[in-house]
């Protein structure tokens, strides 16, 4: 299915989700004090429970992507916005933090919207078309967090948990909204796979990493949301301790470069990206956004960082023309794993890199640098750029331009998870080697019978074989893996890449 009417309905969706989103934003702090009962407690349970999400959001997140592959987007989808409706709900009645831990992980394990729209943009739209409509969902999101703040700390001055309250009913008029109005974009697929290559989330990014394009496209997303979490997360402390603004000032620049950001992604994107590429719009956004992150590092007056704020709105375009060119690289039946997969990776920055960078700028300000968390955040962005312009461009499917004949998918599969049932498991492998690995039980489960007996007389050369040979379990496991891979693939005769 590839209707307009479809991109209309998905732009409601996450403009609604974020709204509700944003209404909590500025509430939080409040909630989780009266809740934990003391400030100290409040951030300590805040940063618990934003880590459980992430941790969750990565073990699921592949999972969900292959779900809505399996059974389609819209099933997904309404379910991630349910479960997020049920967290905010349980946010404004819990009286107890280990309450809203359980509720708050339980909507990281169905965290599955961004995975979702992703995927169900690249089903409704043609890949020539696809940098636009990535840049409408940009702006509805953009859109949805501006507004919900300033309606969520206005509710706020009535009752602390009324945003909640607010949020909650969002998310569950979103489910409604999706059940009669979002139409499906792409009917479930039984013959795709849910093997634990797949499925888990080890597996599933590793699966990602693996391929030729696809790969450093993943490492470039990756490096720039560690870029991206590392300004968000220091930005208005950074701008407190330099300009000693109040959070009022803060949030009206926070929402000016938003809005500005919204429009550029709704009316920019498209035509830069159909004049220059879309490997080029992304290759200079990332290039801007290294500009504006190393500026934000040596600004010194407030008309500076405004000038830098636009760059950075205009370097966002290269996140959005990435997407479009991921997609492009991904066959239709596995849009769902591959974007689950960018979700899990995404979700492991967005849990580490917070507390990592609070910390580098903690210190940094204690030596008198307050700047030098953005030089190390401009480097994660110019290692981005370098990925991305090193990357030959073009749409390889995962079985080539156009999908597979049924026929062929069927034997693909079967071969693969003949392939699944005889490769070998590093983790099993390393574990042997802990246990008994002085008798060389790595090596028998690896197959390597003579070793394993010469170990096994000598005890693991009196334990300096066995010391050594750690450092070679994981190629040891890689070459088995793919000899036998490539046996598998030879008797049903698939050329595999």
């Amino acid at each position: 299915m590839r209707r307009a009417s479809a991109l209309s309905f998905l732009l409601v969706t996450v403009f609604l989700d974020m709204l509700g989103l944003g209404l909590i934003v500025p509430i939080v702090p409040a909630l989780m004090t009266a809740v934990a009962g003391s400030a100290r407690d409040a951030v300590l349970w805040s940063g618990l429970l934003g880590s459980v999400y992430g941790m969750l959001q990565f073990a699921i997140a592949p999972l969900l992507g292959c779900l809505s592959d399996r059974y389609g987007r819209r099933p997904v989808l309404l379910a991630s916005l349910g479960c997020l409706g049920v967290d905010w709900l349980a946010h404004a009645v819990s009286p107890s933090p280990w309450i809203l831990l359980v509720f708050h992980a339980l909507a990281g394990a169905c965290a599955g919207t961004g995975t979702v729209v992703n995927a169900y943009i690249a089903d409704v739209t043609e890949p020539g078309a696809r940098a636009r409509a990535y840049g409408l969902i940009g702006s509805a999101f953009g859109l949805g967090f501006v507004a919900g703040p300033a309606i969520g700390g206005l509710l706020g001055g009535v009752d602390v948990r009324l945003p909640f309250f607010a949020a909650a009913a969002l998310s569950f008029a979103n489910v409604a909204y999706g059940w009669f109005l979002l139409p499906e974009s792409r009917p479930g697929d039984r013959t795709t796979p849910l093997a634990s290559r797949v499925a888990n989330p080890f597996g599933a990014v590793a699966a990602v990493l693996r391929r030729p394009v696809l790969g450093p496209l993943a490492w470039a997303r990756f490096c720039s949301d560690v870029a991206r979490m590392t300004h968000q997360s220091t930005w208005a402390f950074f701008l407190t301790y330099r300009f000693a603004w109040s959070t009022a000032h803060i949030g009206v620049v926070m929402a000016a470069a938003a809005l500005a950001g919204a429009l550029v992604q709704a009316r920019a994107v498209d035509p830069i990206v159909r004049r220059l590429g879309a490997k080029r719009a992304a290759v200079t956004g990332g290039v801007l956004g290294v500009a504006a992150l190393t500026g934000t590092a040596f600004v010194s007056a407030p008309w500076m960082l405004h000038v830098l704020q636009a760059v950075g709105v205009l370097g966002a375009i290269g996140g959005t023309a990435a997407q479009s060119w991921v997609s492009r690289t991904v066959g239709a039946d596995e849009q769902g794993t591959v974007q689950g997969a960018l979700t899990g990776m995404s979700a492991v920055a967005e849990a580490v890199v917070p507390v990592a960078a609070g910390t580098v700028f903690g210190w940094s300000l204690a030596h008198g640098s307050p700047g030098l968390v953005f030089v190390g955040a401009a480097v994660f962005a110019a290692l981005s750029a370098l990925l991305l312009a090193g990357t030959s461009y073009g749409s390889p499917m995962s079985a080539g331009q156009t999908e597979l004949p049924k026929w062929q998918k069927i034997r693909m599969l079967r071969a693969e998870a003949e392939y699944d049932a005889v490769k070998k498991d590093v983790r099993v492998a390393y574990g042997l080697w802990c246990v008994v690995g002085i008798l060389g039980g790595h090596r028998f489960y690896l197959g390597d019978t003579a070793r394993s007996m010469a170990m096994l007389f000598t005890f693991g050369g009196l334990g300096v074989w066995t010391l050594v040979d750690v450092f070679f379990i994981a190629r040891r496991v890689r070459t088995v893996n793919r000899r036998r891979r490539a046996a598998v693939m030879a008797r049903y005769g698939i050329v595999d890449s």
